[in-house]
């Protein structure tokens, strides 16, 4: 049984949902067939998203960890290649925090890459019918610092991680008008794909 860590995401900057809150809380413990799968919420906040996740994962010890957040503005869903080493955003955390050009490990590495394997993902979530395409990073606002912090504390383990964003929800359109939206359900279409395909792997 492959056990799987997922994460999203608490709503921020005011918006009443976050696609990756409600797509983590749609997945049932046992929707894949050969996977245990953990749903996990991660609050907006630069350091306690981080200390949350990495907490989650020395508690549970998964098999992978596959952490999802929202990209308004995004046509399709986008597992990214890489983590940078920088916290960059005008934006605030849901703490009111704003980090501007600050490292996230002062003498890490530039960039961590996914231990995932996104393109099967892109192909995977293709053939349910859905967008999907790579995306080389995650930006640099909490959903990078999670992602920088989780492969950097992975590296050397056999644990899979990484980090998929996925476009608004439906019924976030008042909220962002004529921005890309997916209905929940083709969001948890490709993560029960997403998740299939590490079962595969797996064998």
């Amino acid at each position: 049984m492959l056990k799987v860590l997922v994460t999203g995401f608490e709503p921020f900057n005011n918006a009443r949902f976050n696609p990756s809150e409600q797509l983590v809380l749609a997945l049932k413990p046992d929707d894949v067939p050969g996977a245990q799968i953990l749903s996990k919420v991660l609050p907006v906040i630069y350091g306690e998203a981080a200390s949350r996740l990495l907490a989650l994962v020395a508690e549970h010890k998964p098999d992978a960890v596959i952490c999802f957040g929202q990209a308004e503005g995004r046509t399709a869903i986008t597992p990214e290649r890489f983590a940078v080493n920088l916290d960059d955003a005008v934006l605030a955390d849901n703490a009111g925090h704003i980090r501007i050009d600050q490292p996230i490990h002062a003498n890490g590495p530039t960039a961590y890459e996914s231990t995932l394997p996104v393109k099967e993902f892109v192909a995977v979530i293709k053939s349910e019918g859905l967008p999907a395409s790579v995306s080389l990073t995650a930006g640099t606002f909490v959903c990078n610092h999670i992602f920088y912090e989780l492969q950097h504390a992975l590296v050397g383990t056999e644990i899979l991680s990484g980090f998929i964003h996925v476009p608004l929800l439906r019924e976030m359109q008042e909220e962002f008008p004529n921005l890309f939206t997916m209905e929940l359900e083709q969001l948890v279409l490709a993560a029960k794909a997403i998740i299939a395909t590490l079962v595969a792997r797996s064998w």
